[in-house]
């Protein structure tokens, strides 16, 4: 089969949150199961190239691109995606992808006026380039608002094109919450038939033109990354106004876990960490913890556990429960780090703690690869007390890494985390951390406490350790569930 995958994020080249980590893996994946995979992203300013082997795709030559009534010539690189056989492809066009954000920083995304216009462009460089390259590929998989208006675009604007008349489509839901909604001028910066907008229309949500729910609507299958996120999201409160359009295609929607890169993310291989270490011997993760306290200029304490937060800092991940549980989470005898950016508002909470608790309390501001592999390493227990989460992935490093999640039973974290209490209540004893249902401070409060307790009785906590380091939530199973998913969509497309 083959796939082509189009991304505003892929690790290692631009990565913002878990899409960029999955358009990195997935692909990969997808290749080792003997298909024949391209990934194309933006060739932002942000990316590092210092180590990308770049190649100049010259049967591309200069591709005009026109958007919103101007004309770019936009180039194509392309190199190999790391780690794999299969090639990812750079759409190069300086005036829309090289960009900065606060203190002249280069960014992926951007609040300007012209942020539609950028992703129109990337969505129809794509189609381009795939002309041009003369490579037809049996399915295109989308990702998330930035690459939505793609199954619109092939089977609307090109259809005069036989090269895409049974090329199928299929989107990929991140994250529901963001949609890409723009005002309705923007159909003409995209050259979009102007009678498909009208209320309730397969693109219009809430008197905006919605580039997600164009994808939805358009695609030949879906799918978002956690069965139970699956489910949410055809309901009023996690579906963002978007619930109508997934009941409409519930035949053609997938909920598909996502999988873990372990060849980036194992503490026996992991490059990032001084201490490598095992289910079998895990006397390196001790030694990382101590590592990481000397490099902060703080005494080490293996008897006093370490709760750590890796983070964007949004409302989305249950700041605001540890906000209002504060005084009592910081009278236990635990110490907290907290690596992240984001919300000003979260922000100052956790500055304002590292300097009321500085020997309790560490907040790195930041977005940093090698701290969080750091942390995963050093800490025995990560928080992720999230009001809604697709399907998370630092809960799925923590189990490998013998770091014990606290989380919120809610999308993938309720798919992936076994609660130990409730595992004790059957009587397997397979529990390999603890969560709440509540959206509470003192759900939060009470499953600390659990976690805490365990921490205390060594036998206890090495067997919870252990069941999550067992674990296997490799991409392998996943992206089986994916050409599964792709050959629905080929057999819809083709009227089979």
């Amino acid at each position: 089969m083959r796939i082509a995958f189009v991304s505003s994020e892929v690790f290692p080249y631009a990565k913002v949150g878990g899409l960029g980590d999955v358009s990195g893996a997935l692909p990969k994946a997808l290749q080792q199961l003997g298909h024949s995979v391209k990934v194309f992203l933006p060739k932002y300013s942000a990316i590092n190239f210092n180590d990308v082997p770049l190649e100049y795709v010259e049967t591309a030559g200069e591709m005009p691109i026109r958007v919103n009534g101007n004309v770019f010539n936009t180039r194509l690189f392309k190199s190999h995606l790391t780690g794999s056989n299969a090639e990812v492809y750079f759409i190069d066009c300086p005036y829309y992808y090289h960009r900065t954000g606060e203190g002249g920083k280069p960014v992926i995304y951007t609040n300007h006026a012209d942020e539609d216009e950028r992703f129109i462009h990337f969505t129809k460089a794509v189609i381009e380039s795939l002309q041009r390259l003369q490579w037809k590929p049996d399915v295109i998989n989308v990702n998330d608002w930035p690459t939505a208006l793609l199954p619109l675009l092939i089977k609307d604007n090109y259809s005069w094109d036989k090269f895409y008349h049974d090329v199928a489509t299929v989107i990929s839901v991140h994250n529901i919450g963001y949609q890409g909604r723009f005002p309705r001028e923007t159909m003409s910066k995209a050259e979009i038939r102007k009678d498909l907008f009208f209320r309730n229309s397969p693109i219009e949500v809430w008197g905006s033109f919605c580039f997600l729910k164009t994808g939805l609507i358009y695609a030949d299958a879906i799918n978002t990354v956690s069965p139970t996120y699956a489910m949410e999201i055809t309901t009023s409160e996690y579906g963002e106004g978007l619930e109508g359009a997934l009941h409409y295609r519930i035949n053609d929607f997938y909920g598909i876990l996502n999988g873990v890169d372990y060849s980036v993310w194992n503490p026996e291989t992991d490059r990032l960490i001084p201490f490598n270490y095992s289910v079998d011997d895990l006397s390196g993760k001790y030694k990382n913890k101590k590592y990481l306290f000397e490099q902060l200029g703080q005494p080490a304490d293996p008897d006093v556990p370490l709760i750590g937060v890796i983070s964007r800092l949004v409302s989305q991940k249950g700041f605001d429960l540890i906000a209002g549980g504060i005084n009592r989470l910081m009278a236990y005898n635990a110490r907290w780090i907290v690596l992240g950016s984001g919300e000003q508002r979260y922000e100052d909470l956790f500055r304002y703690l590292a300097h009321t608790f500085p020997h309790k309390f560490i907040f790195l501001n930041a977005k940093d690869e090698a701290a969080a592999h750091l942390i995963e390493a050093a800490a025995d227990i990560f928080l992720m007390p999230s009001k809604y989460e697709p399907c998370g992935l630092n809960q799925i490093y923590s189990l490998k890494y013998g770091t014990v999640p606290v989380v919120r039973k809610t999308g993938g974290l309720a798919d992936t985390v076994y609660d130990w209490d409730e595992s004790r209540h059957a009587d397997t004893y397979l529990g390999d951390g603890f969560s709440f249902y509540d959206y509470t401070a003192e759900a939060l409060i009470s499953s600390v406490e659990r976690a805490l307790r365990c921490y205390l009785q060594k036998d206890v906590w090495n067997r919870i350790i252990k069941n999550g380091m067992v674990k296997d939530y490799s991409w392998e199973r996943s992206a089986k569930q994916y050409v599964e998913m792709y050959k629905h969509a080929i057999a819809k497309r083709r009227g089979e």
